[in-house]
């Protein structure tokens, strides 16, 4: 349908329920006149009269009586669905996709998760785990968190951590029988566990000092793609980890874990919530960035600071 003849069928359904031209031409925002030429358009198009016109009155005839009969449904309908998608751009409701690197989905996300469902039982959070830097608008997902600095540029950022650095650590077990190195370089003759993004590519291990940086591909008998399982094998005392430093704060604290090369270590970045626009933002990804910004959990992580210099 096209769209002259939707408006000429819209100002029928008006007219026949307003029986008067003018009140339905007030209703339509058009001149009276106007209205009739619609009509009358109306009319040579179906090659029928549909309404009867006196001085003072407008009735349906019998062709009109049938058309309002199966045309009046379905405008109801058209209404009722163009209004129910005012819910979703007022309302927190429907569903929100996340694609989300490990480490914030166990630190930013896990700990609000029930809180946040609570609060807004009519979203569906779909949340997907993959610490590839994924494009999220070919992805088809509403938004996406990740460290900083591998955030493009043309994104819409929001800070959902305190800053925190990339560190290297290992466990006192595996440093009773390893010299700890001294420089980025004295990694190559450590034993490291890599880390896998994606299906292919790992992690280059970064090191920055008064303005120096260093990338070293350090190489180690085992590789995963998962940090929870890194940390386990470090503190095992498998071999050296590369991690967030926040990520770690508990293992750190509890002499678990020793950081090594911290004056080696980058400067320091945040994980960020991150979408394309600025215009349209969904009522979901909307009630999550408040959620994040005004829940507990993350405020008392933001108070935070790393516990190595």
């Amino acid at each position: 349908m096209r769209g002259a003849e939707f408006a000429e069928l819209r100002a029928f359904i008006e007219v026949a329920e307003q029986g008067n031209f003018s009140r339905a031409a007030i209703f339509l925002d058009m001149a009276p006149s106007t209205l009739s030429q619609i009509i009358r358009a109306l009319e040579e198009r179906l090659k029928v009269r549909l309404l009867q016109r006196t001085t003072r009155s407008v009735s349906l005839t019998e062709a009109g009586t049938h058309l309002l009969a199966r045309i009046r449904p379905a405008f109801k309908e058209l209404n009722e669905a163009l209004e129910s998608i005012s819910d979703f751009r007022d309302a927190p409701m429907g569903t929100l996709r996340l694609s989300v690197s490990s480490i914030p989905a166990q630190m930013i996300l896990a700990p609000v998760l029930k809180d946040f469902l609570t609060q807004y039982p009519a979203i569906t959070l779909d949340i997907d785990v993959d610490n590839a830097n994924i494009d999220i608008v070919k992805g088809r997902y509403d938004a996406g968190i990740r460290y900083g600095r591998v955030i493009a540029q043309d994104m819409v950022m929001v800070q959902t951590s305190a800053p925190s650095r990339i560190i290297a650590v290992a466990a006192p077990a595996y440093l009773s029988r390893h010299v700890m190195p001294k420089t980025p370089q004295d990694l190559q003759h450590h034993e490291c566990i890599r880390f896998r993004i994606g299906n292919q590519q790992l992690l280059t291990w970064s090191f920055e000092k008064n303005k120096k940086k260093i990338e070293i591909a350090v190489s180690g008998s085992l590789i995963v793609n998962n940090v929870d399982l890194m940390i386990k094998a470090t503190r095992d005392g498998i071999g050296i980890g590369y991690m967030a430093e926040a990520y770690m704060r508990e293992d750190i604290a509890a002499g678990k874990l020793v950081p090594m090369l911290t004056d080696w270590s980058p400067a320091y970045d945040s994980w960020y919530l991150y979408y394309a626009s600025r215009q349209h933002v969904s009522a979901p990804l909307k009630a999550l960035i408040q959620f994040l910004r005004d829940h507990p959990q993350q405020k008392s992580s933001a108070a935070k600071t790393d516990i190595s210099s």
